[in-house]
């Protein structure tokens, strides 16, 4: 069993989740329920969306469950070094165009949650991943190779608010 780390925010935010599509359950039965007393399921629309509904939410419940045993919770608030390491804030120079990225390093589940966030498992986190400030990497994109260098590194504490 692999861990994922995830931060202390991102933990309290998938278990709120998690909370919420359970307290739906009876509502999304009953909807199915109520739709069933229309008659004829063939041609019941609000049938098959409520029964669309039903599947997408407990396929994320089941998801989520999947995952919080795996979890390793981080406090960001204790990170620091010289390396990039999860929690890391990150400034990349594009060498060839001059273009500037500012990435925040997260697990892979909790990335939506913060704007700039880009998780450690992607190719640009596995790349800069234990890299220093100075160094240059070659990442592989859409686009084709891309060259970086690493301008910045910082800990700056929670990436976002779990409120």
């Amino acid at each position: 069993m692999s861990s994922l780390p995830i931060s202390q925010e991102g933990y309290k935010l998938m278990k709120k989740e998690l909370e919420s599509l359970k307290k739906q359950r009876p509502e999304v039965s009953e909807a199915i329920r109520l739709a069933r007393e229309e008659g004829d399921l063939k041609e019941n629309g609000g049938y098959h969306a409520a029964r669309e509904r039903q599947g997408l939410m407990e396929a994320r419940i089941n998801f989520i469950e999947s995952r919080m045993h795996k979890y390793n919770v981080i406090d960001m608030n204790n990170l620091g070094g010289d390396k990039i390491s999860f929690g890391a804030t990150v400034e990349l120079e594009d060498v060839e165009s001059g273009e500037k990225k500012r990435y925040t390093l997260l697990g892979p589940d909790e990335t939506g949650f913060c704007k700039g966030g880009v998780s450690i498992q992607s190719p640009v986190g596995m790349a800069i991943l234990g890299k220093q400030l100075g160094d240059e990497v070659v990442i592989i994109v859409p686009r084709g190779r891309v060259e970086y260098e690493i301008l910045s590194i910082e800990f700056n504490g929670p990436a976002f608010s779990a409120e």
